[in-house]
């Protein structure tokens, strides 16, 4: 999708991201020449995307959490991001619209693309993203959500579903829109990720 191997943005894909996100020019074109560099074929595989996350979170094992996050975004499942790929994908974590983080959060958690989550899956990315919480945070848990199967439970009573029920998407959206608590039980805070990206940018 657009000049991938060139030097500068095509002004297609340019204006296309600047419409579909948040992120100026400046960031847009800066990020896209840190792109190339790390990914001169204008590509980027799922060990390079695990890479980038363990630089974000170098006191913690994001490995788990990124493969995860990786496939949510190959929607062509061929293995790779290229620039627009991966610029939505930052988008839709950091600062997409609720209905669309949802969206991206479903597919997140269903693990198996099959269109509906289990309580199993669930269990799955909550404990990916508790490798991704230092020791330091972990010691403020409440005591109903300090582990991984606690915090699984917790998110499955809160949508009414028995042990081997599943969970659509529409159930999914409508249930978080309407219970803030969901929506914090079921992310790591994107925001997080956010700042960290702005770190990296003034360090770069």
């Amino acid at each position: 999708m657009g000049n991938s191997k060139s030097g500068t943005l095509s002004r297609e894909i340019l204006e296309e991201l600047q419409l579909n996100t948040t992120f100026t020019e400046q960031e847009l074109c800066a990020w896209y020449q840190s792109f190339l560099k790390e990914c001169p074929s204008g590509r980027i595989t799922r060990q390079q995307f695990q890479g980038i996350y363990a630089k974000f979170f170098p006191d913690s094992d994001p490995q788990a959490y990124a493969e995860h996050v990786f496939r949510s975004f190959d929607a062509n499942s061929d293995g790779t991001l290229d620039f627009k790929e991966y610029v939505v994908a930052l988008h839709m974590t950091t600062a997409g619209k609720p209905s669309q983080k949802l969206e991206w959060a479903f597919s997140l958690y269903d693990v198996d693309g099959n269109g509906a989550i289990s309580k199993s899956e669930v269990l799955e990315i909550v404990r990916a993203i508790f490798k991704m919480i230092n020791p330091e945070d972990m010691k403020h848990l409440p005591d109903d959500e300090n582990t991984p199967e606690k915090r699984a439970e917790k998110i499955w009573g809160f949508f009414g579903k028995k042990d081997d029920d599943k969970l659509t998407e529409e159930e999914f959206i409508e249930g978080t829109l309407a219970n803030k608590e969901i929506l914090r039980l079921i992310q790591y805070e994107p925001q997080k990720v956010k700042e960290r990206l702005k770190e990296k940018e003034k360090n770069a």
